[in-house]
């Protein structure tokens, strides 16, 4: 009989780990692309990301169209639609992109500009089942932090959807998995390179310029920030605790002054390799705007956003807030240069450009109102769901409907998390905390440090229209503080006690819990057919209506 030592190793082996991964993924990808082309419609935002990603894919920049797209769109026409003007966009090209790469394969349909979100929700359960693997050194709550992320119903839905946050959530999830692993990357080498305690002196310098995981995480954070600017924040925070992380290491093999001397010799190459490498990536997501940077300049130099008098951000109406001076950006009014002179004039009209957009997220929203907006502070207890499509008053004994007399039935896809995981999230979070500062167990602080620099800063735009789901971000960092904690719940040992048996119970139940509450709120995930009292059952407040 297989001794438990030789079962675990047989576990924890990285081709059973790995091989369990992707069928956790799988499994993800095969919920998500069910019915994926239902309902037929353009859900929310999906009217203008679903647009301009094939403007891009076909045109090489967003246009704008005609007021009848959509119906013309879903009567299958794509001809004659888009004008020769480019529009003024507010948010970055590579979500964009990866939503055209599904409408050129599968066509520009709902299943075709949908599938990239699921194929990259997908992918995403399976960066989360290798990075809690990689924390925990356990294969199983590796496996358990994937398949919560895959019963969140956020998630799940953003997986259904053309909108940009399940790829900004993807790339930042990748851009904090290489971070981690340049964590151990870097002490691992560090241990080779300085085997005994440094005596005085800086440490090892020059075999710790190049690192690969960080160079990594320069790109995948490039490209998140190409997806939602937001991803600038969980960059700025876990760059300083890369910092925090090589002094500490430092500290470890016996430099003084580990802080200030980490600062020059790591944080330097740290800010190179991540926020340049990462910059570097953005600009480039820009070709295709850079190429066309002629019509932008032509077309959108002197825009609403850029007349925008930020000082009066609201009088009676978003229109009196503008200036009429008419005043364009500088290449504007300059002839075309050429040579080396033409991508650097490019360059500025992007900067033009992006003035212009920052001026509209700061200040041109203000008095703007949303249904389905809610206030940060409240997120976490999932305050105010967003219903993202609505099939309503459907009468018995039409489409299927069976509901009894003086009653309806209806359809509804709603972006909201599972409840049970959220709840639970908030008292792993607050025990994170304590484990960060108390215990300084680093594997906590992602979790923490991922959450706040992911939520937090909405705090300071509650007077705009924002919603729930721009927590997708800040999703996986709720999973880990989960997972993590049920990894405290159940011991390290391997050791039959009654309290790994009740960190077992405990754990599990809560997984099972998640399960079945995600399985209750499938119905208004997928569009299924309710009737009114069973939609009622599942809308548990009035603010979620």
């Amino acid at each position: 009989m297989a001794s438990a030592s030789t079962i675990r190793a047989k576990v924890e082996d990285p081709v059973v780990g790995w091989t369990a991964a992707v069928g956790v993924a799988l499994l993800a990808l095969g919920l998500r692309l069910w019915r994926l082309g239902e309902p037929r419609e353009f859900q929310f935002d999906e009217t203008y990301y679903a647009k301009d990603a094939w403007s891009l894919a076909n045109h090489g920049y967003v246009r704008e169209y005609v007021d009848d797209a959509n119906e013309q769109i879903l009567a299958g026409t794509t001809d004659g639609l888009w004008a020769s003007d480019p529009s003024m966009i507010v948010h970055p090209e590579v979500g964009k992109w990866l939503i055209a790469l599904g409408e050129r394969a599968f066509g520009m349909d709902p299943f075709g500009w949908r599938v990239s979100a699921a194929v990259v929700g997908a992918l995403m359960v399976l960066v989360m089942c290798r990075l809690a693997r990689r924390m925990t050194g356990s294969t199983m709550l590796g496996l358990v932090a994937g398949l919560l992320l895959s019963l969140d119903g956020l998630h799940f839905v953003l997986s259904r959807l053309a909108l940009l946050d399940i790829f900004l959530a993807f790339f930042t999830l990748c851009g904090v998995t290489c971070i981690v692993a340049d964590r151990d990357w870097y002490r691992a080498r560090l241990a080779r390179l300085a085997p005994s305690p440094v005596d005085g002196g800086w440490g090892p310098v020059r075999g710790l310029l190049w690192r690969p995981w960080l160079v990594g995480a320069g790109v995948c954070f490039g490209l998140a920030v190409g997806t939602k600017w937001t991803a600038a924040y969980p960059l700025a925070a876990f760059g300083l605790l890369v910092w925090a992380w090589s002094a500490g290491a430092r500290r470890s093999a016996g430099v003084r002054w580990p802080v200030l001397r980490s600062a020059v010799v790591d944080g330097v190459p740290a800010f190179a390799s991540l926020v340049l490498v990462a910059l570097a990536v953005y600009v480039a997501s820009w070709s295709g705007w850079l190429l066309h940077a002629a019509e932008y300049e032509e077309h959108l130099s002197s825009t609403q956003y850029t007349q925008f008098e930020a000082e009066r951000p609201c009088k009676d109406g978003a229109e009196d807030n503008l200036d009429s001076s008419g005043a364009r950006w500088p290449t504007a009014e300059e002839p075309d240069a050429t040579g080396l002179g033409e991508p650097v004039q490019s360059l500025r009209s992007l900067w033009s450009y992006h003035r212009d957009v920052y001026t509209f997220h700061a200040h041109y929203l203000n008095c703007s109102e949303h249904d389905y907006a809610s206030k940060p502070s409240g997120w976490l207890l999932i305050n105010r769901p967003v219903g993202v499509a609505a099939d309503t008053d459907i009468e018995p004994g039409t489409r299927g409907c069976d509901a009894p007399e003086g009653s309806d039935c209806l359809r509804q896809v709603l972006l909201i998390g599972t409840p049970v995981l959220w709840w639970g999230g908030i008292l792993a979070l607050a025990y994170a905390a304590l484990m960060w500062v108390g215990a300084r167990d680093w594997r906590f602080g992602v979790a923490v440090v991922g959450t706040a620099s992911t939520w937090l800063p909405w705090l300071l735009y509650d007077d705009r229209p924002i919603f729930l789901f721009y927590l997708a971000v800040t999703l996986p960092f709720v999973v880990l503080a989960l997972t993590l904690t049920m990894g405290k719940l159940i011991g390290g040992s391997r050791v039959a006690t009654a309290r790994r048996t009740a960190g077992v119970v405990v754990a599990g139940s809560f997984l099972v819990l998640v399960l079945l509450n995600f399985a209750w709120f499938w119905p208004i995930f997928t569009h299924e057919l309710l009737t009114h009292g069973e939609w009622l059952d599942r809308i548990w407040f009035e603010r979620w209506i």
